[in-house]
């Protein structure tokens, strides 16, 4: 059956699973298990175990933001990727879509494998370096945490404010859609 170029360029939205976020990064706020595979504990008046080791890459720095995510549009006209770092979302405020993709072997964008993810709150992921992404909300805006590279966020700033080049991102244009919400 023939897709019409509509069909073609449409995201699928994947349930957020370890299995379908895999190729991506890492899934965060997975249930806790005290099975002792995983540095864990529990009692009646809190709960924790490991999670991830963010990896900032060489030399970094690992940085917190505080992210407002505000864009709704269904059509995804760009795409980001940094070289260096992983970079970690959680929301906080309401649910996130994450748009991500893979790369080719020269680190280019691999169109083919772009999926999306609805991140809901007490959720989080962690995004391999390389992965490319971008951000949608459904509501106005939704707060997140992330972690990220502190020259990564710098060098992007510089992009986003002064036309700069990038050094440890690049940005790619595509033409896709997400469906309706």
């Amino acid at each position: 059956m023939k897709l019409n170029s509509s069909e073609e360029n449409l995201i699928e939205v994947r349930p957020l699973t370890i299995e379908n976020f895999g190729p991506y990064g890492w899934l965060l706020g997975k249930a806790i298990r005290l099975d002792g595979g995983i540095p864990a504990f529990s009692n009646v008046e809190i709960d924790f175990r490991h999670e991830h080791i963010f990896d900032p890459g060489v030399g970094g720095e690992t940085e917190v933001l505080w992210v407002n995510y505000k864009n709704r549009q269904r059509e995804v006209s760009r795409l980001e990727v940094h070289r260096l770092s992983q970079q970690a979302i959680v929301p906080l405020s309401g649910e996130i879509i994450q748009i991500v993709a893979g790369g080719q072997p020269d680190g280019s964008l691999d169109r083919s494998s772009m999926s999306a993810f609805r991140v809901r709150v007490g959720q989080g992921v962690c995004m391999r370096p390389g992965c490319w992404h971008t951000t949608r909300v459904d509501v106005q805006e939704v707060k997140c945490l992330m972690l990220t590279r502190r020259s990564t966020t710098i060098d992007l700033i510089a992009y986003l404010t002064g036309g700069s080049s990038l050094s440890e991102s690049a940005v790619a244009v595509v033409d896709r859609t997400l469906p309706a919400s």
